[in-house]
């Protein structure tokens, strides 16, 4: 896997999507299934993934009895991506 600065590119990409979600309904967690669809990667993929970054605080995630379940960032994730994602000032 490529990494970016010691970061896997993938989980950077994953990051984005969760911050995208966070842009479009703040309140609202995108399910697991909407991911790994946006992520285009399989669910056991999403979760090895989702699992590293909310082992970093990162990423809030809940998983249902029946397999479903959803994840939004953590007040942190969110604070890490503002800064990482934020568009660049104008000149």
């Amino acid at each position: 896997m490529e990494q970016e600065d010691g970061i896997d590119a993938a989980l950077v990409a994953l990051l984005a999507l969760l911050w995208e979600a966070r842009q479009a309904a703040p309140a609202k967690p995108w399910s697991l299934a909407k991911l790994a669809k946006r992520a285009g990667v399989q669910m056991s993929t999403l979760l090895r993934q989702l699992n590293a970054l909310s082992s970093a605080g990162l990423v809030n995630v809940t998983t249902a009895e029946s397999g479903g379940g959803s994840a939004q960032l953590s007040a942190a994730g969110a604070e890490l991506c503002a800064t990482v994602f934020a568009a660049p000032p104008a000149p």
